[in-house]
């Protein structure tokens, strides 16, 4: 049984120091290529810009920290939500300041959905990024404790084909690549390992498609312009495998706001996903 007495547990203080070196890896492990300067280019016209779902990779760090003496099996969880508030742009090379909390804990039956938050500033204080997580620990439910709220079912708007749709094939290496953003999970490159997790070979990481999603985002909803992405949230549907072809469809709704829907040819891998551009 999972201890509810995690509900607010914090860490604090977890400093995070970058170059551009490593916000060129986050972006080539997203799929960027050669010719996005500004996200790959050093000396790129205007300054090298940071993909804003680069969050996510500091956040890993705070999960290692939050969760640091908590005796769960980690092959138990599984990426079910995340959703990311962006504050201002991170600069192209930084010091950073995180902090996390539990701040949720349902019972969904089959398992435990675990919900956190991290906050994200500069060391000089001004806040960049807050981030909502959410894992299922499958075999960890049934304790009789709050469902959480009800999740409304999912639609894009009927009818009527996406305002843009972006189409990248994701490398055999990507996972390779992607891991070294601090994920090292072997399920994304041990084939062994894949197995004995139920996949037929290792699987692309949740967060890797999430960062290919902004990324379509950024380039047919922004413009490329980092500093009007303001939210973006996803449901993690299904795997993605190095190898696939990705492709990411947004509708506009309303006025700044898309729906997001990401997709294999296997089918949906990315639900009640959606953005707000500015």
């Amino acid at each position: 049984m999972i201890d509810l007495n995690l509900i607010g547990r914090k860490c604090g203080a977890v400093h995070f120091e970058y170059t551009w070196k490593d916000v060129v890896l986050y972006a080539l492990s997203v799929g960027a290529q050669a010719d996005e300067l500004s996200f790959v280019y050093e000396n790129a016209e205007g300054g090298l810009k940071v993909i804003p779902s680069f969050c996510v990779v500091i956040g890993h760090y705070v999960f290692v920290e939050l969760f640091n003496d908590v005796k769960f099996d980690s092959s138990r969880f599984i990426h079910g939500e995340e959703a990311i508030k962006l504050y201002r742009p991170f600069p192209p090379e930084g010091k950073t300041i995180a902090e996390g909390e539990i701040t949720s804990i349902y019972d969904k039956g089959k398992g435990a959905l675990i919900i956190w938050r991290t906050r994200i500033m500069l060391e000089t204080g001004e806040p960049l990024t807050e981030t909502d997580h959410a894992i299922f620990y499958v075999g960890a439910g049934g304790f009789g404790g709050d469902p959480g709220p009800k999740t409304e079912p999912f639609e894009t708007p009927a009818g009527r084909e996406p305002d843009f749709s972006a189409s990248y094939f994701v490398p055999e290496n990507q996972a390779a690549l992607y891991r070294l953003n601090a994920d090292l999970n072997p399920l994304h490159l041990d084939p062994d390992v894949a197995k004995m997790g139920g996949f037929p070979r290792p699987i692309l990481h949740g967060l890797c498609t999430y960062g290919y999603a902004v990324r379509a985002v950024l380039h047919n909803a922004c413009d490329g312009n980092v500093e009007r992405l303001k939210h973006f949230w996803a449901r993690f549907a299904g795997v993605v495998y190095p190898g696939d072809t990705l492709v990411t469809e947004g509708w506009k709704v309303e006025n700044g706001r898309y729906l997001i829907q990401a997709r294999t040819e296997r089918g949906t891998v990315l639900s009640h996903a959606g953005a707000h551009i500015e």
